[in-house]
């Protein structure tokens, strides 16, 4: 008769371990509620209020997905994608390049390099809003700063706000000039943990400063790069980037040359009082997003690019 194995007991867990755990739940547990919230809760109801005929002063009349349906035969949410989808397309690789250029010159032996930073960094610490104004006074047709500057190359004539060609590609500018600044800080703090031994030791083996660039720095950027993509690439996507600087300069104009997709929900919900339209088209950009997401950890491996 063969003999039973002897039970073994699992081993338990540590006093000290079950203390980090316990620890980490009531540091994390702000975190959490807040998140829950302020964001799970809206999120929510949004997506219960997408359900909705809902007008803002009491009426809510169950439609299923007849919203969703809606957005489908909506050629200005068409639209608005697309504007959206240019508007990305420009930020995302256009912010990227510039602050990372930035990012290098300032890292280099500039002289005033600190006080360099500070002024690329400083429209950043201003309001969007504030910035929308400026410009607009700026780029106002025949008499702004820019037309008297751009006089002599024969470009005094172009509205660049009123023109459905231009208006776009101005707030693009505009916004890429915004957030470089900010960017920049994000790229020097990841330049600034790079070990100078490396370069010593590619200068020494006669590397050029592109030869160190590609094989030096661009490698240890990874983790950087990786933050500054996803994170330009959801505030251009959600509109975040961009919303207060058109509500300011162009208000979605001219023929709806910049409404971006964030703005376009804001006219539905907020000047046409179509709540719950704006609730499904807010849902369908969310989900978009995600898969954006998704996407940009997939294609990177979450930062690693092409390690093996």
């Amino acid at each position: 008769m063969a003999q039973a194995a002897p039970r073994t007991r699992a081993p338990r867990s540590a006093p000290g371990a079950r203390g980090d755990r316990l620890a980490a739940v009531v540091m994390l547990a702000p975190n959490i509620l807040g998140f829950s919230l302020f964001l799970g809760v809206p999120i929510l109801a949004s997506l219960v209020l997408s359900l909705f005929d809902a007008d803002g002063f009491g009426s809510y009349d169950f439609v299923g997905l007849s919203n969703y349906g809606r957005m489908l035969s909506d050629p200005l949410f068409g639209q608005s994608l697309l504007v959206t989808c240019l508007y990305v397309l420009g930020m995302v690789p256009g912010v990227f390049v510039a602050s990372l250029a930035l990012a290098l010159l300032m890292n280099s032996r500039l002289p005033m390099r600190g006080l360099l930073r500070a002024a690329f960094f400083l429209p950043h610490v201003v309001s969007l809003v504030v910035i929308g104004l400026v410009w607009r006074f700026l780029l106002v047709d025949k008499v702004g700063i820019v037309h008297q500057v751009l006089a002599p190359l024969g470009l005094s004539g172009i509205s660049w706000l009123g023109d459905t060609r231009f208006a776009l590609l101005t707030v693009l500018v505009v916004s890429i000039w915004f957030y470089m600044g900010y960017y920049m800080i994000i790229f020097l703090a990841g330049l600034g943990d790079i070990p100078t031994e490396y370069y010593d030791a590619a200068t020494m083996d006669g590397a050029s400063a592109i030869a160190r660039f590609r094989h030096i720095t661009w490698p240890q950027l990874r983790p950087t790069s990786f933050f500054v993509l996803v994170v330009s690439t959801v505030a251009a996507v959600s509109g975040a980037q961009a919303f207060d600087l058109i509500y300011v300069m162009t208000q979605g104009g001219p023929a709806n040359a910049t409404s971006l997709g964030m703005f376009y929900i804001y006219q539905q919900a907020f000047q046409f009082n179509n709540y719950g339209y704006a609730s499904a088209m807010s849902a369908t950009v969310v989900a978009f997003l995600v898969v954006v997401t998704g996407a940009l950890f997939a294609l990177t491996r979450a930062g690693r690019f092409d390690d093996a």
